[in-house]
């Protein structure tokens, strides 16, 4: 989202050996993938950039009525405001990052037999985050308008992750569970604040560098604490991973995406042309998506 200024206990010690696993071909891949794909789920999925589409077919000026003012914020423009673009450079930003987002996260749901999970996450970000994040915008006073995708966007980069380790536990490391999951998000939301704060050696930079650290370490602690052991190099893992054709590769994209996406999300310098990103809005459908959906994924609500 931008604003606008003018206005405005896991053990994997037990675990199958990665490369005990059986490894598969890349036509097996494809077959399993399409197969778990529903007619209806990429309607749904089609359906995002289509509307986002339709809006900015809109006049500017209807465009703008349909922004957040912080100022005079309306429950209209609290949901609107979340879908509507001012410029072309914009809204292929966010239609780019929404394919690789949703396409690779329903990808890795399919595969993972978490594709009823996906579709409901998804569903739940496009109906209630737009309202929750607009809400949770006005904490912060500011004479401005909110607009753009890029929050949900944040929401679906949060839900990818979590569907990275679910995915790895069900095709890499079969015994492994998704307890070890929030051990992911503290280095994630340390990586999330080196690149939201500057670098350098006072003030917000050490913070930065400071909170990065303190992610890391609290993603170790946690693995010590639940018990999970790692055996074998990591080299090896890395190897075995790869070996799996299709799977593997699917792996590593999501893996990309995972560590890549957050630089676009927070860039080192907010500021544009009359607008700035808004890093919070950016951090909290981040934070919301894979808190809020681990806590539903851990309950159990949607085993396949």
């Amino acid at each position: 989202m931008l604003l606008s200024n003018d206005d405005t206990r896991v053990d994997a010690g037990s675990e199958t050996p990665v490369s005990a696993v059986n490894a598969g071909d890349e036509g097996v891949f494809w077959r399993e993938l399409t197969a778990g794909v529903r007619a209806v789920d990429l309607l749904l999925l089609a359906a995002v950039p289509v509307a986002l589409l339709a809006l900015f077919s809109l006049s500017e000026a209807t465009r703008r009525s349909l922004a957040f003012s912080y100022t005079d914020p309306t429950l209209a423009t609290a949901y609107t405001s979340h879908f509507v673009h001012l410029d072309t450079d914009h809204l292929a930003g966010n239609v780019a990052g929404y394919f690789l987002l949703a396409g690779v996260g329903y990808a890795l749901a399919v595969l993972s037999g978490h594709r009823r999970f996906f579709l409901s996450a998804l569903v739940t970000f496009l109906l209630a985050f737009p309202f929750a994040l607009s809400g949770l915008n006005l904490a912060v006073p500011r004479n401005a308008v909110g607009f753009g995708f890029s929050g949900i966007n944040m929401a679906l980069a949060g839900l990818l992750s979590l569907l990275l380790g679910v995915y790895a536990c069900q095709r890499f490391f079969q015994n492994a569970s998704i307890r070890v999951l929030p051990a992911v998000f503290f280095p994630l939301a340390g990586w999330i604040a080196l690149l939201a704060l500057p670098l350098s050696t006072e003030g917000p930079g050490l913070a930065g560098v400071a909170t990065a650290v303190a992610g890391a370490l609290l993603g170790l602690l946690y693995a010590s604490s639940a018990g999970i052991r790692l055996r074998g190099s990591l080299r090896e893992r890395c190897r075995a991973i790869a070996s799996r054709a299709g799977y593997g590769d699917l792996f590593a994209v999501g893996a990309l995406l995972t560590v890549g996406y957050p630089i676009v999300g927070f860039p080192a310098d907010p500021a544009g042309d009359g607008s700035v990103v808004n890093l919070y809005v950016h951090l909290l459908g981040f934070c919301l998506a894979y808190i809020g959906s681990f806590v539903v994924l851990a309950s159990g609500a949607f085993e396949e």
